[in-house]
């Protein structure tokens, strides 16, 4: 009976991961569930088995993903055992390194999203509850630092939209940054390791935690 789980896990996974390489490279309306299904190694009826529709199979890579992220955020920045920057400091860090794993995904969301604006009610619903309940306690945390002098007052949900901006660009705009940085650096990666603390520091000074 293990095996047999086992074995379903895996056709499961390796149908999730040709769907994401299909939907990331071709979007939604390009991917079609034949290259999927060849690309996993499985058949078009076991493929229909797994996740009945291409819509239902688009919204577990969305659901994933932004699960993940709710996660990332929920384990840096809602952990009330660390310190205020400190949180802030991994919540940066951790979102940065999960777009460098997932370098398409931004292009690919915002594609989406253009493409069919029906999607943001789709992705909005998956995480909306979670942030707006980590950002309303984040905010009352940084209220209260604001009000004993610790730091600046800011809104919560602004300083979210920068973190995004900060640690997105790079990715959505790699071929321009590309250009800009020229031979600078050593490769790319370099580049972004270093850009990871350039943007914490941004933000913390905008913060000005002491």
């Amino acid at each position: 009976m293990d095996k047999e789980q086992d074995h379903l896990q895996d056709t499961e996974s390796r149908i999730l991961q040709a769907a994401e390489n299909e939907f990331f490279e071709k979007g939604y309306a390009g991917a079609r569930t034949a290259s999927i299904a060849e690309a996993a190694g499985v058949t078009h009826a076991m493929l229909h088995y797994y996740f009945r529709t291409k819509d239902k199979l688009f919204e577990r890579i969305v659901s994933e993903k932004i699960s993940m992220l709710a996660d990332i955020l929920l384990s840096a920045i809602g952990d009330a055992n660390l310190p205020l920057e400190e949180r802030i400091r991994q919540g940066i860090e951790r979102h940065f390194d999960f777009i460098s794993a997932n370098r398409d995904l931004p292009r690919f969301i915002v594609n989406e999203v253009l493409s069919r604006p029906e999607q943001i009610d789709t992705m909005k619903g998956n995480i909306q509850n979670i942030v707006n309940e980590l950002l309303d306690n984040l905010q009352q945390e940084i209220d209260e630092y604001a009000a004993k002098g610790f730091c600046r007052q800011v809104d919560a949900r602004m300083l979210l939209i920068d973190i995004v901006s900060l640690n997105v660009f790079p990715f959505m705009a790699a071929p321009i940054v590309y250009g800009a940085i020229g031979d600078s650096y050593g490769d790319y990666d370099e580049f972004l390791a270093i850009r990871k603390k350039e943007n914490v520091e941004t933000i913390l000074n905008k913060l000005k935690i002491q």
